[in-house]
């Protein structure tokens, strides 16, 4: 495992310190640990929503909804289930 020196504010470095002091994080590695993880899977979660919003623009201009339509569809589709 690589070793990494970071420089944080006072307050900062007293805030991650009580993290490790309240019992849910072994030291402030881990608790430094767990918040790079967070915040990697919010990154992809974006990324991914992202995505789909791509795709949605991409399918071209927006057509008004049946809404007739869309049920008997969804009927038909959940009609064996």
């Amino acid at each position: 495992m690589g070793t990494m020196n970071i420089s944080l504010p006072d307050p900062m470095k007293s805030w991650v310190e009580e993290q490790s002091r309240s019992g849910r994080y072994a030291n402030s590695s881990d608790y430094v640990r767990d918040l790079i993880r967070r915040d990697r899977l919010r990154s992809e979660a974006i990324a991914e929503i992202q995505g789909a919003v791509d795709v949605g623009l991409a399918s071209g201009p927006a057509e008004a909804l049946d809404r007739v339509a869309f049920k008997a569809r969804m009927l038909e589709q959940h009609a064996g289930k």
